[in-house]
């Protein structure tokens, strides 16, 4: 089978495998499409703190079932998405139910080969069957998944005024499922154009610069309230460590972002507002169902997510190209 591997960073190469064997209890799955994110490019430049060349990419991933152990209730044919933790099952997340923090999470595309390749083969219950929800918005849900999860850690409800950090793909899922709830969400970030796209197409309430006086702009726009729920969606220390002065007194700050540095913050003023701080993990069972669900709602607009595409094949030269902040990439997919 071909697949598409980056043997170190800069590096991608199309090559042939052998196919994978089923193990007891897996699923053999013919991917059809590959969501390509934020990690895969951080991959792709050597930027990884964990990984291991060389790697097989791909974790938002979707296809048609080959084949499927008896009792799986999956039967071949079947389009279907995955989802790309693997957990142990054992440790004490695991008995909690809290599969997502798993100590011994395995991921997809990143601790093990992924889903950049005609063949997975999987655990049944990684593998989620689609209906009749197109290919290219089931390689979606991953992402939109943990924007969901976001904003579920974070309560966020109808009465909330939300601040999301960062409009990247991730913090425009976590805009998505906040109006979704009901929210008045505003989206702070320096990009102009991604700014504009969240409001244009995603329904953002208020838009912020992410300028020197934004605290002073957002107490004026909330008459000194600030925010309900602050997500940050930023990867950036400086920018996580600066969100916890835009959460209001008794409100809630999600980090779904993770960076390999020490975060700070003024215990006085944490203290004072009572602030709940919260880390946001990968996504969970429910999170994957909500997405689903809101798109079949008609609440997730994928064609305009959905920027740029095209085929494994050409996936060194397209990596090259969309990694340029002048692509305008937002969310591309590789089609096999």
């Amino acid at each position: 089978m071909k697949v598409l591997i980056c043997d170190e960073p800069g590096r991608l190469r199309l090559t042939e495998r052998p196919e994978p064997v089923p193990a007891e209890g897996e699923v053999l799955v013919r991917i059809r499409r590959v969501g390509i994110c934020g990690t895969d490019f951080h991959i792709y430049q050597g930027k990884h703190p964990f990984l291991q060349y060389p790697r097989v990419m791909g974790h938002e991933l979707s296809g048609t079932i080959e084949r499927a152990p008896a009792g799986s209730g999956l039967d071949a044919g079947q389009n279907a998405y995955i989802v790309p933790y693997l957990s142990c099952g054992a440790c004490v997340a695991c008995r909690k139910g809290v599969t997502n923090a798993c100590q011994a999470i395995s991921v997809l595309g990143v601790h093990r080969d992924g889903g950049m390749a005609e063949l997975v083969s999987v655990p049944a219950g990684n593998v989620v069957p689609v209906g009749d929800t197109p290919l290219d918005d089931a390689a979606m849900i991953e992402f939109l998944a943990i924007g969901a999860h976001g904003v579920k850690r974070g309560g966020v409800t109808a009465a909330d005024r939300v601040l999301v950090v960062g409009s990247g793909p991730i913090g425009m899922a976590a805009v998505i499922f906040a109006k979704a709830r009901g929210a008045h969400v505003t989206v702070m970030d320096l990009r102009e154009d991604r700014l504009a796209f969240t409001q244009g197409a995603l329904g953002a309430d208020a838009l912020l610069r992410a300028d020197d006086d934004a605290e002073a702009k957002a107490g004026a726009a909330t008459d000194g309230d600030f925010y309900d729920c602050v997500i940050d969606c930023t990867g950036n220390r400086a920018a996580m460590q600066r969100g916890f002065g835009f959460v209001g007194h008794g409100g809630r700050y999600v980090l779904v972002s993770v960076v390999r540095d020490d975060i700070a913050f003024s215990d006085p003023e944490f203290h004072k507002r009572e602030t709940t701080l919260f880390a946001s993990r990968n996504a969970q069972a429910d999170d994957f169902a909500e997405v689903v669900r809101q798109m079949q709602a008609g609440r997730v607009p994928t064609r305009a997510l959905r920027t740029h595409r095209g085929p494994l094949a050409e996936g060194p030269d397209l990596f090259r190209d969309w990694l340029r902040p002048e692509a305008g990439v937002i969310k591309a997919i590789l089609e096999l």
